[in-house]
């Protein structure tokens, strides 16, 4: 008999833990803003004119209103999982920078096919596992050559913690896509020749309780399948303390982020049910910064 995957994700509880990080979000998501403003930069050498953009994953709209900002003729659609987010996206609203709250999952999202001429999603796909439902979905709302930008966390993630924890029997960090995998999947959804690339930062903390607790405020606690269900004892706890303090270096302990960052196209040809055609986009035309 097959044992069901440890680290697949529960959707329920996705949910509930973002729900409850609305308030504390904006405040501990100092990596999460910086790779957005990365993401948003990489849209700069592009002349869009979109009718419609839909930021997906949009948290407490930080992103959405960049988006209005830049396309202030566009509608913009800020989506996402948990309404405790979406509630927060309401301090982001301007006036005449209006964008429009949507609380739904993102594997089953409620628009119209070939709606959407921009798709924007910041860290984000990570909660998507797999994510083949999620990139059907964003093809299909996406008009004929339809421009999707992303990033998403690579498996060198929390490399740190998870070797702190060890080998317990239990899950304690998420499984993260190999940037390769997360290729494979946009071909397998149709989109024509994805273009991504890979940056690594370390955030550093001085002690592994700050980094648990800033994890806690986004809302990005353990949802594996194969997680603990009890409370993780004194005992155990301090143990994976002592060992993450392997890797203190000049009084900081890091905690290293692989980021993946990715471009595509709808390549389906306008009154075409299927992709019979493909858009070409080189790695040069992807701009992006080099972080120190």
């Amino acid at each position: 008999m097959n044992r069901p995957d440890p680290f697949i994700l529960e959707r329920a509880a996705v949910r509930d833990t973002f729900d409850r990080a609305g308030a504390s979000y904006d405040a501990a998501a100092v990596l999460q803003l910086s790779v957005g403003e990365e993401l948003l930069a990489r849209l700069e050498p592009f002349a869009f004119a979109p009718a419609v953009v839909l930021d997906l994953g949009a948290g407490t709209g930080r992103c959405s209103a960049e988006l209005k900002r830049r396309y202030r003729r566009a509608r913009i659609l800020a989506l996402d999982l948990a309404p405790g987010m979406l509630h927060e996206a309401l301090r982001h609203q301007r006036w005449l920078r209006r964008f429009e709250r949507i609380c739904a999952d993102a594997a089953r999202l409620p628009l119209s096919a070939a709606s959407v001429d921009v798709v924007f999603s910041n860290l984000m796909l990570q909660w998507c596992d797999p994510p083949d439902a999620v990139l059907a979905e964003v093809r299909r709302v996406l008009r004929p050559q339809g421009f999707f930008a992303f990033s998403t966390f690579g498996p060198d993630t929390l490399r740190e913690l998870r070797d702190a924890w060890g080998e317990d029997g239990s899950t304690h960090v998420n499984r993260f896509l190999d940037m390769h995998d997360i290729g494979d999947a946009l071909m397998r959804a149709g989109f024509a020749e994805p273009v991504l690339d890979v940056e690594r930062t370390t955030v550093t903390y001085s002690d592994v309780f700050h980094l648990m607790r800033d994890l806690k405020a986004i809302g990005a606690r353990n949802v594996t399948a194969g997680r603990a269900r009890a409370l993780t004892g004194k005992g155990r706890m301090r143990q994976m303390a002592e060992r993450y303090e392997a890797y203190r270096r000049d009084g900081k302990l890091p905690a290293t982020y692989e980021v993946i960052y990715g471009a595509a196209w709808n390549g389906r040809v306008a009154g075409s049910a299927s992709s019979g055609a493909e858009v070409h986009i080189s790695p040069a035309q992807i701009s992006h910064r080099r972080h120190s």
